[in-house]
């Protein structure tokens, strides 16, 4: 087997491998989001949506979906666009489905992986994702099929767990995601998964070397906003016209 034919079989099963633990998770995922994070997380998810919508927002493809949480704070801001989440798990659609459905919210859900969009060319006015990135395997496929279906101008909202800037904070946050959490998800789901989180996290791109890999697909006034003293990073750029 050469070497190509040998890492596509690897991406394949690491990707099947991630998608099978979020399935796993699924039922627990959003209590534990709001446990382990002691509820932040719900105001990381507002300030995307609070800064990508803006008012000539018609359409929005939230990928890595989930359970719907982005899907439906878009909603709130863009109550008349059109609005796809997407993820590559259906059990974590089908939990999606029940809370859209319950909210009447109209939002359109797709089987689908980041790496291979189903979309055409220039079909969105907004992309976003939210703590998803990290778990695609192949990051600047799925970077360059962003730029794909974005509308000129369009805009890319990139949600994403980093490092505390502060060396004191840091390494409480280190101790707390490598040595709790784990311990704490491990009571409720998988505790692999929640191993998994941690090494994700510590594996994904530096801020201003992802910010290059932005610019390398084509994506242009790329920057960032640190959240909650740099454990979350918001990442926002356009699509040239």
């Amino acid at each position: 087997m050469d070497d190509n034919r040998s890492k596509s079989v690897d991406e394949v099963n690491r990707a099947r491998a991630i998608r099978d633990m979020f399935s796993a998770i699924a039922p627990r995922y959003d209590f534990l989001n709001r446990l382990l994070s002691l509820g932040i997380d719900q105001g990381w998810r507002r300030t995307l949506a609070r800064i990508a919508v803006q008012n000539e927002t018609n359409a929005i493809l939230d990928v890595a979906c989930g359970t719907g949480d982005i899907s439906l704070a878009l909603r709130q801001k863009a109550p008349k666009a059109r609005i796809v989440g997407l993820d590559f798990s259906q059990a974590m659609l089908d939990l999606a489905k029940i809370k859209i459905d319950r909210a009447r919210a109209g939002i359109e859900l797709v089987a689908a992986s980041a790496e291979e969009l189903p979309f055409s060319e220039a079909d969105f006015d907004l992309l976003t994702i939210a703590f998803g990135i990290r778990n695609v395997v192949d990051k600047k496929k799925a970077l360059a099929e962003f730029y794909r279906v974005l509308k000129p101008e369009g805009r890319l909202a990139i949600l994403e767990f980093s490092q505390p800037h502060a060396a004191w904070l840091r390494s409480l946050y280190n101790f707390y995601f490598f040595k709790i959490l784990p311990l704490v998800g491990g009571l409720f789901a998988r505790r692999s998964a929640y191993r998994y989180l941690p090494e994700s996290v510590a594996k994904f791109p530096l801020r201003d070397e992802f910010t290059d890999w932005l610019k390398e697909v084509g994506f242009q006034r790329c920057r960032y906003h640190s959240l909650t003293f740099g454990i979350a990073t918001l990442y926002l750029a356009e699509k040239s016209d």
